[in-house]
């Protein structure tokens, strides 16, 4: 049986589902026809995201294991500069899909050292700078409200990016659970190299010839930034 206390997680771990559902009860207590109507709305877009999400999904699970740490860091990361933001605005301008696949994307790239400012500039420039989108405004209003339109858009998600990055830190987005941020070692897979605990003494140790987690060390103050670029110091990919 379920206790009260597993109920009371499951809940706050799926609120946003139990709202939803509360809200479609709600509704077909207040309307019947609006109820169905919305149902018949949210099944189209489950639909689209069933066809959408899996090649995403693929695409995130490649970045995280084939992208190192460094190359997100020195392309999008704070000291990528103007080619960060110019990399920015071409990954979401020539991107497909809808907004909401643009999240998880985003999502793993902030985790692999991605800057607040760029993560902004591709989430804002996928929403309203496709290129698709550009060549059927011009088609149906015209070329010249196509350009002023796209150079005021850019500015604006530009001065947004600036304002965000000083208004949200990394922190803010990340979630405060430890769970999600303490790194693991495939004892299967592990040489006992050493290498990462030379190199993050504060994060891991060695014990039998084996590495083990400073859990008592894992806090705070231990940036994600630094546990995922202790991954890329492990020569056979242990750490997970």
């Amino acid at each position: 049986m379920i206790n009260i206390g597993n109920k009371n997680n499951i809940i706050k771990k799926n609120k946003i589902l139990f709202i939803a559902i509360l809200s479609y009860f709600i509704l077909f207590i207040y309307n019947i026809e609006l109820g169905i109507s919305a149902l018949s709305q949210s099944k189209y877009f489950f639909i689209e995201m069933i066809q959408i999400m899996p090649p995403i999904f693929i695409l995130i699970s490649l970045i995280q294991t084939w992208v190192p740490t460094k190359v997100i860091m020195n392309n999008f990361g704070d000291g990528a500069g103007a080619k960060g933001k110019l990399l920015s605005f071409a990954i979401g301008s020539l991107s497909a899909g809808p907004i909401y696949a643009a999240f998880p994307v985003c999502k793993i790239l902030l985790n692999k050292g991605a800057s607040v400012e760029n993560i902004i500039i591709i989430l804002s420039s996928w929403a309203v700078v496709k290129v698709p989108m550009l060549i059927n405004e011009a088609k149906f209003m015209g070329i010249k409200y196509m350009i002023i339109r796209w150079i005021c858009t850019i500015i604006a998600i530009l001065l947004m990016a600036k304002i965000m990055k000083f208004w949200i830190k990394k922190e803010d987005i990340k979630t405060s659970s430890i769970e999600c941020t303490v790194p693991m070692i495939n004892a299967m897979s592990c040489v006992g190299c050493g290498n990462c605990a030379r190199k993050y003494p504060k994060l891991y140790s060695m014990k039998e010839g084996k590495v083990v987690i400073n859990i008592e060390n894992i806090d705070k103050d231990i940036l994600y930034k630094e546990i995922e670029k202790s991954k890329d110091c492990c020569p056979v990919n242990a750490i997970k």
